[in-house]
C-alpha cells in the first residue's frame, strides 16, 4: 500500500521538477536586434519602460502594456526603435487610425474604450521611443 502512495508522489516531483525547469530561464532582451530595413539596433528591455506622466503611464498598463511590453501578436515592442521606424515612417495620422480603428493585430481603440486622440498621441510617442 505504501508503494503506490510513493510512486505517485515520485511522479508529481519529476512533474513540478520539469515545470519549474521549463520556466526558470528568462528570455534574453539583452541581445541586440535587427530591423526590417537590415539595421541593428540595441535591445531595449520593453517590460521596464514606463511612461514619467503617471496618466499615460496608468493607461499603458491597463491598455497597452500586455502587446507593446512584450510584442505579441506582432506588436511593436515599447521602445523599440526598429520595430517602431516603419510605423512612424507612416505618420502620425496612419498610427492614429490604426490605433482607433484596428489593424491587424490591434483590437479598434487598442484596448482603451476611454481614451481620445491626446492620449493616443502621447502613448504612441511613448512605445515609439518619441517622448
Amino acid at each position: 500500500m505504501i508503494r503506490p502512495v510513493f510512486r505517485s508522489l515520485s511522479l508529481v516531483s519529476i512533474a513540478v521538477l520539469a515545470l519549474t525547469a521549463a520556466c526558470s530561464k528568462a528570455p534574453d532582451n539583452s541581445a541586440a536586434t535587427t530591423d526590417t530595413t537590415g539595421n541593428t539596433t540595441a535591445a531595449v528591455d520593453s517590460k521596464r519602460l514606463m511612461p514619467t506622466d503617471p496618466d499615460t503611464k496608468s493607461l499603458y498598463i491597463q491598455s497597452c502594456y500586455s502587446c507593446h511590453g512584450t510584442g505579441a501578436a506582432g506588436a511593436p515592442r515599447t521602445g523599440n526603435s526598429g520595430d517602431w521606424a516603419p510605423r512612424l515612417a507612416k505618420g502620425m495620422d496612419t498610427l492614429l487610425d490604426h490605433t482607433i480603428n484596428g489593424f491587424n493585430g490591434m483590437p479598434p481603440l487598442g484596448m482603451c474604450m476611454d481614451c481620445g486622440e491626446e492620449e493616443f498621441v502621447a502613448l504612441i510617442n511613448f512605445m515609439a521611443g518619441q517622448e
